[in-house]
């Protein structure tokens, strides 16, 4: 065999090993494509799929459908994309919770990062304090005060593992052991609690919105790196004087761990596109969350520290899901 022949040869052994990668991006997507949120309808998540799903459908001119799974605590949906066919044809919409917290507190058939491949975030979401009218607080320095005068015993509404899991973390940072956790099913009777006078403070994903326009509720800082646009006057934990309270929750978009890296180029590329949309930025800031996109690296970085971050939290806390 000659040398060029021999070059010819390995030409197109090269050409013909790129006919698979050409055909998954050539013709995908050739079905629908179903969205699995591990939520019931409703929720912000299922809000920010179905914004998504709509535009995604448009741009690949395919049928994108939304399909809420939910139970326990995220895990039942995001089990199902974890194991459908890495092909493009299933992906998840999920919360930062579901994807990293309950797989540390429940038994999980997945594992946050190593299950899925990341396509991008898509929104954040932070946390505020709010404390009911009548407590005597209008700062969060006057309410840790106000906890370790013990002048009265003060309760704090939690909805679920990630709420308990801020609110131990901040009643350890703040030295208030004693102020009570009250257990509730859901975020909203959590903020009913509160803004009945049944319980003192809670933590909220901004869902108290409504509440705290109508006077019902105190907002007293916020869990993040700066300010909400949303609440411009209510200073941040590190403003308050406590460090290292800095949590958001995250929508993003996941596939199936081995999906083609063509098919996950393709979805980021379009999401974020969709993402910088002003019409999904107006739409997304409606329900208190902020437009974000990011590569599918960057989400996996996200990943990874949020995970660790909750490791952490949950073993310096000893906290234990149910207890």
């Amino acid at each position: 065999m000659t040398v060029n022949l021999r070059r010819r040869l390995m030409l197109c052994a090269a050409v013909l090993g790129t006919l698979p990668t050409l055909a998954w991006s050539d013709t995908y997507p050739s079905k629908p494509i179903r969205v699995v949120v591990p939520f019931s309808p409703g929720g912000a998540t299922d809000v920010v799929a179905r914004l998504i799903s709509q535009k995604l459908g448009e741009a690949l001119k395919q049928s994108v459908v939304v399909e809420n799974r939910p139970g326990a605590n995220g895990i039942i949906g995001t089990d199902i994309v974890a194991r459908a066919a890495p092909d493009g044809y299933t992906l998840l919409l999920n919360s930062a919770g579901a994807q990293t917290l309950s797989p540390l507190l429940y038994k999980a058939g997945y594992e946050p990062l190593k299950s899925f491949a990341p396509i991008s975030l898509i929104s954040n979401i932070g946390f505020v304090m709010v404390v009911h009218p009548s407590v005597p607080a209008r700062t969060v320095q006057e309410f840790v005060a106000l906890a370790k005068s013990k002048t009265r015993p003060l309760s704090m509404s939690v909805g679920s593992s990630m709420i308990e899991l801020i609110g131990a973390s901040f009643k350890a940072n703040a030295g208030i052991p004693d102020v009570v956790s009250a257990s509730y099913k859901g975020t909203g009777p959590q903020m009913q609690a509160v803004a009945s006078g049944e319980v003192d403070m809670t933590i909220d994903p901004f869902n108290s919105m409504a509440m705290i326009k109508a006077g019902k509720l105190r907002p007293l800082a916020v869990f993040a790196s700066r300010r909400s646009p949303t609440l411009p006057q209510v200073p941040t934990m590190q403003e308050a004087g406590f460090d290292g309270m800095a949590f958001n929750s995250w929508a993003g978009l996941l596939a199936p761990a081995g999906t083609p890296r063509e098919i996950v180029a393709r979805l980021n590329q379009e999401v974020t596109r969709i993402v910088a949309l002003p019409e999904i930025k107006e739409k997304l800031a409606a329900i208190d969350y902020e437009a974000v996109g990011s590569t599918p690296e960057q989400f996996a970085t996200t990943i990874a520290e949020d995970t660790a971050r909750w490791a952490r939290i949950v073993k310096e806390t000893n906290y234990k899901a149910g207890s």
